[in-house]
């Protein structure tokens, strides 16, 4: 299965791109009693729903075999975390049509030309939040997340129609992806380039250079005198490094690097495998439909 296709496919955007496709293939075949289209058409169909039947066991398959993970003892990669939603400090956010305040919000404007709706604008935000289940907090990048949310806002204004999903402060939420840990002991540090890099930066202000280490106020900084800013130097170094080591260790969820799902949702575990396990028992109907149509065709074109 071609991974480009897959990643078309996916849900990573929404789970009725497959039905959609579908439903513009058939409504392109009515228009034609050609059996030679017809064909074309199952033949398609087919193939989206085998790949979107493999998508959806894969989604069911990853959130009922992932354990639940703690945040303060997670392992490094793919995790499975629930708990509650939580904004970031300072980070404000608000919904752009109901201005509630929220966690993240994705909006879709419709405007109804002759007589029907039509996609007009959509969006979402990217501002991370936090995800606290007792034992730590971990901080969710939105970002190439497939987002479920039982918080819907639909409102039309004359010919606009205007549709709000959110996430709001205590959410109790599920969450499948990236577990990186990043903390201040295992930062890469380099104290010979560190001190050089900061005698460069002082060389760039020579009038404080010499301020500070042209003791006898000659115009020039001698070799006892440099000794002495490069002492300065390695000191100021080991201070800003000790500072980074004792920074806590901060924890982050996101994307993961393969194809995996990133999933991040109100709902608990068992209704999101449920769901998924509906989406594939669909798309193999559809499957076994398309085959008996193809099998139809063959024989109308024979």
């Amino acid at each position: 299965m071609p991974r480009w296709l897959v990643r078309r496919l996916g849900w990573g955007n929404t789970e009725g791109l497959a039905f959609v496709a579908q439903a513009v293939l058939f409504g392109m075949a009515f228009s034609s009693p050609s059996p030679r289209v017809w064909l074309g058409v199952f033949v398609a169909a087919a193939l989206i729903n085998l790949v979107a039947w493999l998508i959806a066991l894969g989604w069911r398959r990853a959130i009922v075999d992932t354990p639940t993970s703690r945040i303060a003892s997670a392992a490094q990669g793919y995790v499975e975390l629930i708990g509650a939603a939580r904004p970031l400090p300072d980070t404000p956010l608000f919904s752009p049509f109901t201005l509630l305040p929220c966690l993240w919000y994705s909006f879709s404007v419709e405007r109804r030309r002759n007589g029907k709706w039509q996609p007009a604008e959509q969006g979402q935000s990217e501002t991370p939040f936090l995800l606290d289940d007792g034992s730590g907090r971990c901080e969710v990048d939105p970002l190439g997340a497939h987002i479920l949310t039982t918080h819907k806002e639909v409102r039309t204004q004359g010919d606009e129609r205007h549709t709000e999903r959110l996430l709001l402060n205590g959410d109790r939420l599920y969450a499948l992806g990236d577990f990186v840990s990043y903390s201040g002991a295992r930062v890469p540090l380099d104290r010979r380039i560190d001190i050089g890099n900061l005698l460069a930066e002082w060389k760039l202000d020579g009038a404080d250079l010499q301020a500070r280490f042209d003791l006898d106020r000659s115009g020039d900084i001698d070799t006892a005198e440099w000794q002495l800013a490069r002492q300065a130097a390695e000191r100021e170094v080991e201070r800003r490094h000790q500072e980074i080591r004792n920074q806590p260790t901060w924890h982050r969820l996101q994307k993961p690097r393969v194809s995996k799902p990133y999933l991040i949702a109100n709902y608990p575990p068992e209704k999101l495998g449920r769901r998924y396990a509906w989406i594939a028992a669909a798309h193999l109907g559809l499957l076994l439909g398309c085959l008996f149509g193809i099998a139809w065709a063959l024989h109308a074109t024979g």
